[in-house]
């Protein structure tokens, strides 16, 4: 995977300008404008996923001036919305802020909207934060088996996409309760009548794949809706794509002794196999399934986002790209 810098093409066909300004782990770490760290070690355990170097140094260097930035776009957002209402003449509740966060499988964009979740609970101006996966959005296996796509699970066309825009539509425009499906890890699959329920909140962090996918063209012509229009800010977790294969490898293989040896799990048939059947199995699914999906749809959004986010080797954050306007 490229970490080059999104560039546009000058007129004497040097790529020498970008939308972006790069900032160092270093530099971006002085912006959290000396912010007390909200997180302790327990919470840094528990929203630490599998596999992944989340620390308290991580936290304050990374996501602390993220959630200062973001603090400042809620803030910015809230002043807009007295604004128009100003020139309506009409007095409206304010919708809530959205945040988009993209990336591969493995790559610990989940970790991302998790910590993102809890720091801006902390702030006075967004206590109720809530966060949606778009794994609820998926085409329950039965359905994907109908069409031919277990394969294509994660893919664009795996997932029920006007569902997932009417939820979030609904959500922005402030309905006092909406509901998403219910997606378990476990099973690998959507919860018959179990849903999550979100009730209003400050800011909805939808965490995904594709979020970042532009519009498809409908049958008439017309460009249609897409996800992230409804979004206030965008993330992307980035990384070089062999460091996302060995993250997906070494996740694959501490899953054995974790949710796959649960007999309930979709996976179980997993958890007996030796080291080398570990590997070879993983780096098959990632190949056939994950990589292309990953190439094909994932990374071409990347240059939509607002703020990227690329990690080295280890798992830190290392380099941010944001988007001067």
């Amino acid at each position: 995977m490229s970490e080059e810098t999104p560039k546009t093409a000058s007129s004497n066909g040097e790529s020498n300008v970008t939308p972006f300004v790069e900032l160092d782990r270093q530099t971006w770490s002085r912006l959290s404008n000396e912010i007390e760290q909200p997180l302790n070690q327990e919470d840094i355990e528990r929203l630490r996923g599998l596999g992944e170097q989340l620390n308290m140094d991580e936290v304050r260097e990374v996501y602390l001036p993220l959630s200062r930035l973001l603090n400042l776009y809620v803030g910015a957002a809230g002043e807009l919305h007295k604004a128009t209402t100003t020139f309506l003449g009409e007095q409206t509740r304010r919708t809530p802020f959205v945040i988009g966060v993209a990336g591969s499988v493995a790559v610990g964009k989940s970790t991302t909207a998790r910590v993102l979740r809890e720091m801006l609970r902390r702030w006075e101006g967004t206590p109720n934060v809530e966060l949606i996966t778009t794994d609820g959005f998926l085409y329950p296996n039965e359905e994907l088996q109908r069409r031919g796509l277990m394969d294509r699970k994660g893919f664009p066309e795996s997932y029920n996409r006007r569902a997932l825009l009417r939820f979030v539509s609904e959500v922005k425009s402030g309905a006092e309760e909406v509901r998403a499906p219910w997606y378990s890890h476990l099973t690998y699959n959507i919860v018959p009548g179990k849903e999550i329920v979100v009730r209003r909140p400050d800011v909805l962090i939808v965490e995904g794949l594709n979020v970042l996918q532009p519009a498809r063209p409908r049958a008439d012509g017309r460009s249609g809706l897409a996800l992230s229009d409804f979004f206030d800010f965008s993330i992307y977790v980035d990384a070089k794509t062999s460091y996302i294969e060995q993250w997906y490898v070494n996740r694959f293989q501490k899953l054995r002794t974790s949710a796959f040896a649960n007999p309930e799990s979709y996976f179980h048939r997993y958890a007996s196999l030796t080291d080398e059947e570990a590997v070879e199995t993983a780096l098959s699914i990632w190949r056939r399934i994950n990589e292309p999906n990953l190439e094909q749809n994932v990374l071409p959004t990347r240059g939509r986002a607002q703020l990227v986010l690329t990690k080295d080797a280890d798992h830190s954050v290392r380099r941010m790209l944001l988007r001067k306007t």
